[in-house]
C-alpha cells in the first residue's frame, strides 16, 4: 500500500474501535469496492471445480467460470487432473462446453480445429505452413494452479492465500471422519441468483444467531442451540439433530429415517457441521450426504450459489428417503434465508444505516470484518469515496 498516495473521505474510526462492529453498508452495493475484493480477496482464493469423482475417467472435464474466466479441469490419459483456462491459445474461443463432459483422447477447438493433448500441450494446427517461426511447444493450454483437497479440485488465479490444507488444518482430523475423497457426486451443479450482495449470502450462512428466530424448521431439528467457532481462514458452525419427534411430517420422517452411517464415529451419527473456508466456499456436512456451495460475485447487488451435493455410495431404501427429505427441507430453509438476505441488502442502502454491534458470540462475523479491513482499508470508512476510486488507485492510511 502507497500511505503517501493516502486520500481522505471518511471518518476512519481507531482500529480499536473497530473490533466488534459490523460493516459499513455501503460496501454492500458499491461497483468500486467489488473491483477491490476481486484484486484483493478473490484472484487468490481457492475454488472449487469439482471433485475428482465428477470426472473419473481419462478426457473427463468440469468447468468453472469465475469473475469472468472461464475454468476448466480435465482428467489426463495418465489420470493426473490438471486446470486450464478454457481458451484456445490461437483466437481465444472457448474450447469446452457445459458444466461437464468429455473429451475422447484430444480437445479439440471448435473455431479452428487447434487441437490439443489431455495434458494440455498443442497437438495439431490445420494449416501450420502458414504460421511463420510456428513451434508447437510454445502454445500449451495456460494452466491454472490448482490443489487436491480430500478428493476437491480447487483452483487459483494467481498465488495468494495459504494451502487449502493448511488453511483447513484446525480441522484436519475431524474431516478426515467423513472421507470426502470417497464421495460421489448426487446430482448436477445447480446454480441460485441471489440479487444481494456475497458478503450478504456468506454472512447469513454465518450467523448462527438468526436460525432460532427465522429457521423454525430447523429449530424443531436442532433446537435452541448451536456452536459456533472461527479459525484464521475458517469458521465452523455445528448442531446435533433431537430425537424430540418434529411436529412437520417431512422433519420427523428425516428424524426417523436417517440410517446409521456406517463410516462415522458415534459422535457425528447426529450432527450437522457447516464450514466455510474463506472468502467464498462452504461444506454442508450432515451424515447422509455434504453440499458444497459457492458464493460468487456477480454484480455488486448479485450472486450465484453454486451448489453440487455429494454422498457415500448407499442404494438402501432409508438413504434414499433420507436425502429426498433433506432436500426439501433445505429447500424451505433456503427460500427463508432468501428472503432474509433480501431485508438485509435493501436496509444496507438506508441512509439511516450506520455499522453496528457484533455480539460477542458473533465470531465469525467478527472474523470476516477484520480480515475485510485488513485487505481493503476503505472498508473503515462510513461512507463510499467518489466513484472510480479504485481504479484511480487511491489508497487510504488509518487515521486515528
Amino acid at each position: 500500500m502507497d500511505a503517501s498516495r493516502s486520500l481522505d473521505y471518511g471518518t476512519l474510526a481507531p482500529a480499536p474501535s473497530l473490533d466488534g462492529v459490523s460493516l459499513p453498508g455501503w460496501i454492500y452495493s458499491d461497483p468500486d469496492f467489488l473491483e477491490a475484493e476481486k484484486e484483493h480477496v478473490f484472484l487468490g482464493s481457492w475454488q472449487i471445480v469439482c471433485h475428482l469423482n465428477d470426472i473419473p475417467k481419462a478426457g473427463d472435464y468440469h468447468t468453472l467460470q469465475f469473475l469472468g474466466e472461464p475454468l476448466v479441469a480435465v482428467r489426463g490419459q495418465d489420470g493426473a487432473v490438471r486446470v486450464f483456462f478454457n481458451v484456445c491459445r490461437h483466437r481465444a474461443a472457448r474450447i469446452l462446453d457445459g458444466d461437464a463432459g468429455r473429451c475422447a483422447g484430444r480437445i479439440v477447438c471448435p473455431y479452428h480445429a487447434w487441437t490439443y493433448g489431455l495434458d494440455g500441450s498443442l497437438a495439431a494446427v490445420p494449416h501450420r505452413k502458414e504460421f511463420a517461426d510456428f513451434s508447437l511447444d510454445r502454445y500449451p493450454l495456460k494452466r491454472v494452479e490448482s490443489e487436491i483437497y480430500k478428493g476437491f479440485i480447487f483452483a487459483r488465479l494467481k498465488p495468494g492465500l495459504p494451502s487449502v490444507a493448511e488453511m483447513l488444518a484446525p480441522y484436519e482430523s475431524e474431516l478426515a471422519a467423513y472421507r470426502l475423497e470417497e464421495l460421489k457426486p448426487l446430482g448436477r451443479v445447480t446454480r441460485r441468483l441471489r440479487h444481494v450482495n456475497w458478503k450478504n449470502v456468506t454472512d447469513n450462512y454465518s450467523d448462527g444467531m438468526h436460525i432460532t428466530v427465522a429457521h423454525p424448521g430447523l429449530t424443531r431439528l436442532f433446537g435452541q442451540s448451536y456452536g459456533i467457532a472461527a479459525q484464521p481462514w475458517v469458521d465452523k458452525m455445528w448442531g446435533y439433530l433431537r430425537d424430540v419427534p418434529s411436529p412437520q411430517l417431512s422433519e420427523r420422517l428425516y428424524q426417523s429415517l436417517l440410517p446409521r452411517a456406517p463410516l462415522l464415529p458415534d459422535e457425528l451419527q447426529r450432527q450437522w457441521v457447516y464450514f466455510k473456508l474463506w472468502p467464498n466456499v462452504a461444506f454442508d456436512i450432515y451424515p447422509d450426504q455434504i453440499d458444497f456451495m459457492q458464493m460468487i460475485p456477480v454484480s455488486p447487488t448479485e450472486t450465484l450459489i453454486r451448489e453440487i451435493a455429494y454422498g457415500h455410495p448407499d442404494a438402501s431404501r432409508e438413504m434414499r428417503a433420507a436425502r429426498y427429505l433433506n432436500w426439501r427441507i433445505n429447500r424451505r430453509v433456503s427460500l427463508e434465508d432468501k428472503a432474509l438476505i433480501e431485508r438485509v441488502q435493501s436496509g444496507m442502502a438506508s441512509r439511516s444505516f450506520s455499522p453496528g454491534p457484533l455480539g460477542r458470540n458473533e465470531v465469525s462475523l467478527r472474523s470476516f470484518a477484520a480480515r475485510m479491513r485488513e485487505l481493503i482499508p476503505e472498508s473503515r470508512l462510513d461512507r463510499a469515496p467518489p466513484a472510480g476510486w479504485h481504479a484511480r488507485g487511491e489508497l487510504r492510511k488509518h487515521r486515528g
